[in-house]
């Protein structure tokens, strides 16, 4: 008591203070607040006078009800025995039984109370009050995202296509695919995120200069250079990890050169030129091996020996034609996508035939023109035509990769889902959107994850449970865009298949109690900050673990909500589980309104009492609003 008005009482020397004053004065007490709540309480409180002004009481009294959470004050009153402080040798206990800190010591214990408790005369007696006790709840040391995976902790030594590989498509682009606006704010965001693999469509533009814009729409149009500038700029303040420039590439040889020209003057040393070693190489280098270095992924003429034997000579001006079969796969997904009318058909009488098999389709071959000096500067990623697996298998080097389209794919997990696996241990897959996704929405990523797919490319532009995925998938290992896949999708002779787990892996039970949650953001159809709040958990990973339960709903309290409710889950894949917390307003029995989330691996999840940071659908952080869980699994 004495501490809390040491730090306040100088406010109210001169009277009473209002809600700027009040808002500024928590500030101080180290623990968030909300505006939206702390307006209302502090409207709630001053209802009755004319004056919105409040005493030094009615301040405490405000602090309370925001700060002091009855949840966090029963777990410190059982294990404080006087109910006032927690000695070193209580708070060792709580951190080794509650919080599975097993390796803990007293040591541990006399740091978080140095760093969390706020009463000076407390602290020098190494004990930890409540308010102590409530921040270090709060904290970073309490959350419940793996301390460690906040930085890279994954060996990064293993070659390219044992990555994951955070991946974006159409990056340009920030609204839909068809009219709206081209942006170079697509890469600098992407690569801040800590994407690793951007796509850059070029067509010709006036004055030879390479454009960028999504051909034959009316979306607008920037520059290759300006794109290349930016790439130059943000490539490495997330991640020290190599970048990808998949190149969708529809100039002409003489803007091609234009183009080789900018990667090379813009990017300098940053471009990889070359192999490592100036040989051809037997496996893909690894993400160790590229740090700081830009990859083009791109067609390209001949096999990387041939550019190694042309290095250091002369190219300007030499193109190599050559033709290629159209992949018709894109018209083939748009034409499943549109539904096609039911014509009633007059009844005819039919006489039976000798079965024959329809004549083959010609394929389509079109012509493609390839300045050298732009396909000299594919080194480890050049872009391959996918056949068949077993094309694939007979005939693929180790630095050649595929682009399939979304239907394509899932056409293949669903029907040859370890052939991929096996096909994916060894080369990287690119699965892009189909077609008609004209308004930029995304296709579930985690089915490409499943059997091992490194660049599963989204629409980053487009917020969603897609999105979240992709963002809580890829905050693990530092956020550096590279996560190492699991032993069983890196094996060439794995027989992995998602589609037939049990009894096939190690389980995981994973149990989760919600307790409550705080500060959330209330309903946008509420004047004041009340919500109807419930919340789903989601496990998203293969076909067998993907499950969602959900708690009650607690009427009017976006405050501090009380559920105590537990969950149970068996994960038959845990090194392909995530985990999504939802946090939703019921406004009907049909319908809820979105409020929060958090995604996140389900191991990189801590275990004990932690809270869970809330999340908007743009990605924003929404402190301070959390939930409070317990967690635990074996």
């Amino acid at each position: 008591c004495t501490w809390f008005l040491s730090v306040i009482e100088d406010e109210f020397r001169h009277g009473k203070i209002d809600l700027d004053k009040t808002l500024k004065l928590l500030g101080r007490m180290q623990l968030g607040f909300d505006y939206i709540h702390v307006k209302y309480i502090f409207k709630k409180t001053t209802e009755q006078r004319k004056i919105r002004t409040i005493n030094i009481e009615d301040f405490i009294a405000i602090y309370r009800t925001l700060a002091h959470r009855n949840e966090i004050q029963e777990l410190f009153f059982s294990y404080s025995p006087n109910h006032k402080i927690l000695t070193e040798v209580n708070l060792l206990e709580f951190l080794k039984k509650e919080q599975f800190e097993t390796e803990a010591t007293e040591a541990t214990a006399s740091e978080l109370i140095m760093k969390y408790e706020p009463i000076e005369e407390v602290k020098k007696l190494n004990q930890m009050t409540f308010e102590g006790f409530l921040r270090y709840m709060c904290s970073i040391d309490c959350a419940i995202f793996k301390h460690e995976h906040r930085t890279v902790y994954q060996d990064m030594s293993y070659p390219l296509c044992d990555y994951f590989i955070s991946s974006s498509h159409n990056t340009y682009l920030i609204s839909d695919q068809l009219i709206g606006p081209s942006h170079l704010w697509g890469y600098s965001s992407a690569l801040l995120k800590g994407c690793r693999c951007l796509e850059i469509d070029c067509w010709d533009g006036p004055q030879n200069e390479p454009i960028v814009y999504h051909g034959h729409t009316l979306t607008s149009k920037i520059t290759f250079a300006s794109v290349i500038q930016v790439v130059e700029k943000y490539a490495f303040v997330a991640s020290d990890y190599p970048i990808v420039l998949s190149l969708e590439n529809h100039c002409s040889p003489k803007q091609q050169e234009v183009m080789a020209d900018y990667l090379e003057k813009i990017l300098g040393d940053k471009l990889l030129t070359t192999t490592i070693d100036e040989t051809v190489p037997t496996e893909l280098p690894s993400p160790e091996a590229l740090k700081f270095k830009i990859l083009i992924k791109n067609k390209k003429v001949g096999t990387l020996q041939d550019t190694i034997l042309r290095r250091g000579l002369d190219t300007h001006g030499e193109v190599v034609e050559f033709e290629e079969e159209v992949d018709q796969s894109e018209d083939e997904e748009a034409a499943e996508s549109k539904p096609t009318p039911k014509t009633p058909q007059p009844k005819r009488k039919t006489v039976e035939k000798k079965s024959s098999s329809p004549p083959r389709k010609k394929p389509k071959v079109k012509k493609i023109k390839l300045a050298l000096e732009l396909s000299d500067l594919v080194i480890y990623t050049k872009s391959e035509k996918f056949v068949s697996f077993e094309n694939q298998r007979a005939n693929q080097h180790c630095y050649e990769n595929n682009s399939i389209g979304e239907l394509k794919a899932r056409k293949l997990v669903k029907q040859s889902a370890n052939e991929f696996v096996l096909h994916t241990a060894r080369f990287i897959a690119r699965i892009y959107p189909k077609g008609t996704r004209t308004n930029s929405s995304n296709y579930n990523p985690q089915e490409f994850w499943n059997v091992g797919c490194q660049m599963v490319a989204l629409n980053f532009q487009t917020p969603g449970q897609q999105m979240d995925l992709q963002n809580g998938k890829f905050v693990d290992n530092g956020g550096c865009g590279y996560l190492l896949k699991p032993e069983f999708l890196r094996d060439h002779y794995s027989k992995f298949n998602p589609h037939s787990v049990i009894g096939n892996q190690n389980p995981t039970t994973l149990s989760i109690k919600l307790i409550s949650g705080y500060q959330l953001p209330p309903s946008n159809l509420s004047r004041s900050n009340k919500a109807d709040p419930i919340v789903q958990i989601e496990i998203h990973g293969v076909p067998e673990d993907q499950v969602k339960q959900q708690t009650c709903v607690v009427r009017n309290n976006a405050l501090c909500p009380r559920w105590n409710e537990t969950f149970t889950f068996t994960i038959q894949v845990p090194e392909l589980a995530l985990v999504r917390f939802c946090v939703e307003d019921q406004i009907s029995l049909v319908s809820n309104e979105f409020l929060g989330q958090y995604t996140l691996p389900l191991l990189s999840m801590n275990k004990g009492y932690r809270h869970v940071p809330l999340y908007s659908k743009l990605g924003d952080r929404l402190d301070p609003a959390s939930l409070f869980v317990y967690i635990w699994y074996y």
